[in-house]
């Protein structure tokens, strides 16, 4: 029986304070799955919420469940679930929107107004995220993987999703990426995948910058043109920004004031800003943005891009294995999100589960 299962969980009780436990699994209701966990990507959120106790006056006040990127096996099924088979690889979307507020209502189901995210202390009680051997969840939130497809892999739908969702936004504004100069600031995970994206949809020059050199030679092998270490040279943008600027669209995944002011010097007149990266108040170049008409561009999660995310990867369309910098056991997870933390060496850092 379900509720006789125990499942481990990664669990933050407060700042600085997380805590591998157990607990029941709970029942499978009609309409869901039980999913084997196999593998967990540790988020910039994650990281937040165990550094800092929340994300700017999102705080943690209640113990919760850390992570929303993973992936894993069906394990048992729910009364009239469809389309999944037990022992089948499912990646899986945290992101549960009501469908009846006014934004799911008008085709908006990332703004809705209920929104509950896998892992997200917005709400009180808090989401609990996904961070654990077992988990039971909506089958219509599992997106079957093709055989031979790794776990690590597919847990690298969600970023995947956010970063496709992002090159939608831009697109959507200035055409296709097709034939176009692209940078992308900022080399994490979010930067190395939309780099990935901009390759895969036939940019014809990708340029990425970060102030570590390990982040930039992953975002290399995801398919950077050239990768500048800002800090180290801080005249690399410069063949871009003669003129009145060269490139036509930027990923700013950064959300730091000095990337941004560097996205816009580079950026041609009417060229496309779109901001992923997401921070406190931060001082934007208003001048010259509004002097080259500039347009600016916010991305918000994503919507349908999961079930592209999920197809690109099954394909081999887009690999995300080369941004997979350390894989550690559920056991060892605080030397992950340590691990995770230094940007010096690691660009996404996973968690392996029980049944892996």
């Amino acid at each position: 029986m379900s509720d006789a299962l125990l499942t481990r969980v990664v669990r933050l009780h407060a700042q600085d304070d997380l805590r591998i436990e157990t607990q029941p699994v709970g029942d499978l209701r009609a309409g869901e799955v039980r999913v084997a966990i196999l593998a967990g990507g540790i988020c910039g959120s994650d990281l937040h919420y165990w550094h800092e106790g929340g994300i700017g006056t999102i705080r943690v006040r209640e113990p919760i469940i850390l992570g929303h990127e993973v992936a894993g096996r069906i394990e048992a099924l729910g009364a009239g679930v469809e389309g999944v088979d037990i022992g089948q690889l499912v990646a899986v979307n945290p992101s549960h929107p009501c469908g009846d507020c006014e934004f799911c209502r008008n085709g908006l189901p990332r703004h809705c107004m209920n929104m509950r995210f896998k892992g997200s202390a917005m709400y009180l009680p808090h989401e609990q995220g996904m961070f654990r051997d077992h988990l039971v969840i909506g089958a219509a939130q599992c997106f079957p993987m093709p055989e031979g497809v790794s776990p690590g892999a597919a847990a690298c739908s969600e970023p995947l999703a956010v970063c496709l969702h992002a090159a939608n936004r831009g697109e959507a504004v200035s055409g296709s990426l097709e034939g176009k100069t692209v940078l992308v600031t900022g080399a994490g995970p979010i930067g190395a995948l939309c780099v990935a994206v901009a390759r895969q949809r036939g940019a014809a020059e990708i340029i990425v910058t970060d102030i570590q050199d390990a982040t930039l030679a992953v975002a290399r092998k995801m398919g950077a043109d050239h990768a500048i270490n800002t800090a180290r040279d801080p005249e690399g943008l410069a063949p871009w920004q003669a003129g009145k600027g060269r490139v036509d669209l930027v990923f700013e995944c950064s959300a730091a004031a000095a990337a941004i002011r560097d996205a816009v010097s580079v950026l041609r007149p009417l060229g496309t800003l779109v901001q992923v990266g997401v921070a406190g108040p931060t001082p934007l170049p208003l001048n010259v943005m509004v002097g080259k008409e500039i347009l600016f561009v916010g991305s918000q999660r994503f919507d349908v891009e999961f079930a592209e995310a999920a197809a690109l990867i099954g394909s081999g369309a887009i690999d995300p294995r080369p941004m997979i910098t350390g894989t550690y056991p559920i056991t060892e997870a605080l030397a992950a999100f340590h691990a995770a933390s230094d940007r010096s060496a690691s660009v996404k850092v996973q968690l392996a589960f029980a049944a892996s």
